[in-house]
């Protein structure tokens, strides 16, 4: 479980040559990476920022691994981590998000139905969440522009969820 190991990894899994905002998909989960531990998280969380668009996700279609083959990231990142992954990947924007303070579920975009975000995954999920939007809106600042008031409003109600660092990042990138 060593960050060095799985930037080869995902190198040798393409994701240099995917574009993504700001250049690379590789250089995009490097940003997230790194920002999660700015903003105090350990290596698990960093792993799955590392590797949060392995299994694709609702917001980019491409895939580095088959979410049904889920043994490969584990055993590259760990348990906890590939679970994070796997969550954020599995996750249908749309029915989860406004609702996760609530129900803390993600509905599951691969088989349509809830799953119970377990509560020791909580902030880190709502974190990589937010700090993979927060890179994005960087990136293209166009996004931001279209996108900034939802998830000004959307991360404002995720007190419950986020940690206050990352709720600070969020504040500070999108405005009050």
């Amino acid at each position: 479980m060593n960050a060095d190991d799985v930037k080869t990894w995902l190198r040798e899994h393409g994701a240099a040559t995917i574009d993504h905002p700001g250049g690379t998909l590789y250089a995009h989960l490097g940003r997230v990476h790194d920002r999660l531990g700015t903003l105090g998280h350990g290596d698990d969380v960093r792993l799955a920022g590392l590797t949060h668009a392995a299994y694709g996700t609702d917001g980019f279609d491409l895939t580095l691994l088959n979410p049904a083959d889920r043994t490969p990231l584990r055993q590259l990142v760990g348990h906890r981590a590939e679970a994070l992954v796997y969550l954020y990947g599995a996750c249908d924007r749309s029915r989860t998000w406004e609702s996760l303070p609530a129900t803390r579920q993600v509905w599951n975009r691969w088989t349509g139905g809830p799953e119970q975000l377990p509560a020791d995954l909580v902030a880190g999920f709502a974190d990589l969440s937010i700090v993979n939007e927060l890179d994005v809106v960087e990136q293209d600042p166009t996004i931001g522009r279209r996108h900034g008031a939802y998830f000004r409003e959307l991360f404002a109600s995720w007190q419950s969820l986020a940690s206050e660092p990352v709720l600070a990042e969020a504040r500070r990138v999108l405005g009050a």
